[in-house]
């Protein structure tokens, strides 16, 4: 299949993940781990998701600076302005308006999909025809689509879609395709409202990829974010790494949803004929991964369980393990980190990353003075 030229995508790798401490950190953030258990990682699996969708080097992925080695390193032989970093984080507002930079240099009649890198998608085929009848719809009438995924629960860690019934249909579209106005966006709405949502039938889980025609992205950005479409605008992949820093140094801290896409009168939403997960925590690693008969989900390393049910394990590909009588357990090793935790006490992570980090500079210090008291003597 000839692909469109002017179909180009923006893949967003600022994050690391820190709901998945120990495994993933700033120098070895998620979307650079096989946290699914598939053989690549989770950036892998979404740009080579994107080439059934845009030309490979119309695919441009946004990072921070200290992590461009690891993109260069995970996805070969891209070129210089395929991957664009980033020297501080600043929130995906300034990240996509960089990267709409670089491709108005490049094609300003441009299909812009934007995307996170460290999402899991099941049916690829369903959602290539998604996005490129996605791409249709934001190309001929001059919209922004983003993709809504129907809720299976009423999960409070998601973003919410609410839409419009409409009767609206796209010549060439996918069969069974819907589409319908935005009314609002709820950002994880507490239980009871979530319950609700799901009961009125009204709400989709907001998926994160948004599709727009570079003209329309870039009008919505002068009018919505002026401060920074005035100052991005002007990069360009000459752009030196000290006037960058400057840009990026004045720049609002804002998510392109929050800055754009929830106030612009034009969005419209596209029911996802795919599974998807935003794997955003452990649970939702376990939710979205292959299980054996006991509901045990291990993703990496070689496990044998006894008598242990519903638990998810990550650990080195070359370790092994044996788990006896754990029920409902997280079981994660880092670099230098073994994590054993129930799965409802995850919201602890943070926690025990700075009681770690803590322990770390007591040693650190308590060594030091050991040290000191030796050369003294």
């Amino acid at each position: 299949m000839k692909l469109n030229p002017n179909n180009f995508c923006i893949i967003m790798a600022g994050g690391f993940g820190s709901r998945f401490w120990p495994i993933c950190s700033f120098s070895q953030p998620k979307q650079f781990i096989d946290l699914m258990g598939t053989g690549v990682s989770m950036i892998q699996e979404t740009f080579h998701r994107f080439e059934a969708i845009c030309p490979r080097e119309n695919i441009i992925i946004v990072t921070l600076a200290d992590h461009e080695d690891m993109v260069r390193e995970q996805i070969p032989d891209l070129l210089d302005y395929q991957v664009l970093c980033e020297p501080f984080r600043r929130n995906t507002a300034p990240c996509v308006a960089y990267a709409a930079a670089i491709i108005n240099s490049i094609n300003p009649n441009a299909n812009i999909v934007v995307t996170p890198s460290d999402h899991a998608i099941f049916g690829e085929e369903a959602f290539a025809n998604n996005i490129l009848d996605a791409i249709r719809m934001a190309d001929r009438y001059d919209r922004i689509v983003t993709i809504g995924v129907s809720p299976t629960t009423p999960d409070v860690k998601y973003g919410y879609i609410q839409f419009r019934q409409t009767n609206e249909s796209l010549e060439g579209a996918c069969s069974g395709v819907k589409i319908h106005k935005v009314i609002t966006f709820m950002e994880k709405p507490p239980l009871e409202m979530a319950v609700q949502f799901i009961r009125s039938g009204e709400f989709l889980w907001n998926a994160g990829i948004f599709v727009w025609r570079l003209p329309v992205l870039m009008e919505a950005f002068h009018h919505y974010l002026p401060s920074i479409a005035d100052s991005f605008f002007n990069l360009s992949i000459d752009t030196d790494s000290e006037r960058l820093k400057k840009v990026y140094e004045l720049a609002d801290t804002i998510s392109v949803d929050n800055g754009i896409i929830e106030k612009a009168e034009n969005v419209y939403v596209m029911e996802a004929q795919f599974g998807w997960s935003d794997v955003e925590t452990w649970n939702s690693l376990h939710l979205a991964t292959e299980k054996d008969s006991a509901g045990n989900a291990v993703t990496s390393g070689h496990v044998v369980t006894y008598e242990s049910h519903n638990c998810v394990v990550h650990l080195p590909a070359d370790k092994y393990a044996i788990i006896h009588g754990l029920d409902d357990y997280i079981v994660a090793q880092g670099p230098d980190v073994l994590l054993i935790c129930p799965r409802d006490q995850e919201e602890q992570l943070i926690k025990y990353g700075s009681d770690i980090e803590l322990a770390r500079r007591l040693q650190r210090e308590s060594e030091g003075f050991e040290e000191e008291n030796e050369q003294k003597q």
